[in-house]
């Protein structure tokens, strides 16, 4: 009879598949909408910002341009050959500067801060503004819109209104130029460093895109940004730098497991930082979703006349679809108190009253070794085996009272 009992009461394979389907198959959707959302954004994004690149987000039309007037670019992919391009008749030009570790950070801006040169940062954030334009504050960013320059730059008032925003700097460095404010903060600012170099902070890097060239001044903001020296450097940052893993070596063991946490970090972009943190709030939502409890229940009336036993059973049914063993337990001791309560002679108001009810069980059976107290009170059963012995037991609980 017990092994019958445990049986019925495990879910079988198919109950399991059931009940985890509609989780699985949304989850399956939600997989399958990303990763068809990374290919089609990898897709728009190919070659994003290199100057080889004829594709919407390209600048290879920049690098021509700048080519015709005279300037010499170069790509380099590694700090190195970054660090030692830096000279007075050079502009380097970080696509990427926070994707560099502090330790790429600190290599590069000891390599140009007196290199005479020019630097230029497309979008520098808070992960790299502080070491490599040391004095300047990035603030939250803003939506990138054509924009008027408001400043009394050369550069930027020849070329009048250009698509920036993006990053907003400010700085106390005295001679700074702060131009195209977003906000009242400006999206380019231009320090100067010494041996007569600058650096120019872009915070969109919009203007430079093939498809948005030709729009508003942004063209002639980048020639004149990019073409002040004879040679420009395109540097592209690199997950494959030797630089970015070899910035540690020289610590020991502790502080490299520290840098390497710390460059790997660095290395993941925000975006599936995001990702992670929405999916963390969508499977927090699902459990709670999944956890949810039977409201109260609503009066209907039947069409039909439906047999108190079928009733009885679908309703079970629905407890144990929700593993709702309190709700079910509390239900079949309180129709027990219900019966119990005419027979031991009680009023109902005192049906569920423990103080009424257990001492007029008690002395109706002085014999019973039943806990009646934890019978008719007690806690919720932990397993579905329990809630089926609770049931035999209020079962022979009222059968004796009705016949003693």
């Amino acid at each position: 009879m017990t092994g019958a009992a445990t049986s019925s009461m495990s879910p079988t394979a198919r109950q399991v598949w059931t009940r985890a389907r509609g989780v699985l198959v949304v989850f399956l959707l939600l997989v399958a909408a990303g990763i068809a959302m990374a290919a089609v954004r990898s897709g728009d994004h190919h070659g994003r910002l290199d100057p080889r690149s004829a594709d919407q987000y390209g600048s290879r039309a920049v690098a021509e341009l700048l080519e015709n007037r005279g300037v010499s670019v170069r790509v380099v992919t590694t700090l190195d050959a970054a660090g030692a391009a830096a000279g007075p008749d050079t502009t380097l030009l970080v696509t990427e500067p926070d994707l560099l570790t502090s330790g790429q950070q600190e290599a590069l801006h000891s390599a140009t801060s007196s290199s005479g040169g020019r630097i230029v940062l497309l979008a520098a954030g808070s992960a790299s503004i502080d070491t490599l334009a040391p004095g300047v504050r990035a603030d939250v960013p803003a939506r990138v819109a054509p924009l008027t320059p408001q400043c009394t730059y050369p550069v930027a008032r020849r070329a009048g209104d250009a698509e920036l925003g993006g990053e907003r700097y400010s700085t106390d460095a005295p001679g700074a130029d702060s131009c195209y404010p977003s906000d009242g903060l400006p999206s380019l600012l231009r320090v100067d460093t010494p041996a007569d170099g600058d650096t120019v902070l872009l915070g969109a890097p919009d203007i430079l895109y093939n498809d948005r060239l030709d729009k508003q001044g942004n063209a002639s903001l980048a020639l004149q940004l990019l073409g002040s020296r004879p040679e420009l450097v395109w540097y592209m940052p690199s997950l494959s730098d030797p630089s970015a893993v070899d910035s540690g070596q020289e610590q020991d063991d502790g502080e490299e497991s520290a840098e390497g946490e710390s460059a790997f970090l660095d290395l993941i972009p925000s975006g599936w930082l995001w990702g992670t943190l929405q999916l963390a709030l969508a499977a927090v939502l699902a459990a709670i979703w999944r956890a949810r409890r039977l409201g109260p229940l609503v009066t209907e009336r039947l069409p039909v006349a439906i047999r108190a036993s079928e009733a009885t059973e679908g309703r079970a049914r629905l407890y144990r679809k929700v593993n709702a063993r309190d709700r079910a337990a509390a239900s079949l001791r309180s129709a027990t108190r219900t019966r119990l309560a005419p027979l031991l002679g009680l009023p109902p108001a005192e049906a569920h009253s423990p103080d009424a009810l257990i001492p007029a069980v008690s002395a109706q059976l002085p014999d019973t070794a039943r806990d009646i107290r934890d019978l008719l009170f007690g806690p919720a059963p932990a397993d579905d085996l329990s809630l089926v012995n609770l049931a035999d037991q209020l079962d022979a609980l009222e059968r004796e009272v009705r016949t003693s």
